[in-house]
């Protein structure tokens, strides 16, 4: 998400005028729409010495069923909170429930942010 900064605008209606220009922290990105696919990942700079991976797009999932882990390939979004259309696009986010050859599973992670997706299997 990016930071639209300051209004421009004081209170009584008066215009308000640049103190500094924007810092590098203060800038965003736009959001990784992780979807369902073959595998693609990118590399991004993260504050500090420090990297993220994005999951573009990827078709494996790692559901824990209770009492293991077992890796699974993901079929479909079938419900997703953030964003309805998410589920037409096929987008997977932190919270989106997932049709997997394990079964339906909620996605604990963030797709986006760690490029891996974990999930945990929903009785149904």
């Amino acid at each position: 998400m990016q930071d639209q900064g300051r209004s421009t605008r004081k209170r009584t209606g008066g215009r308000l005028k640049n103190v500094r220009k924007r810092r590098k922290n203060e800038l965003g990105r736009q959001p990784t729409e992780t979807q369902v696919g073959e595998p693609r990942f990118r590399t991004v700079d993260a504050r500090g010495n420090d990297t993220k991976t994005r999951a573009l797009a990827t078709n494996v999932a790692s559901v824990n069923t209770g009492d293991e882990t077992v890796s699974a390939d993901i079929e479909d979004v079938v419900e997703n909170d953030a964003n309805p259309n998410y589920v037409r696009r096929n987008i997977i986010t932190k919270g989106a429930v997932i049709e997997t050859s394990e079964g339906r599973a909620r996605v604990t992670s963030r797709p986006g942010q760690t490029g891996q997706v974990n999930a945990v299997l929903l009785e149904d």
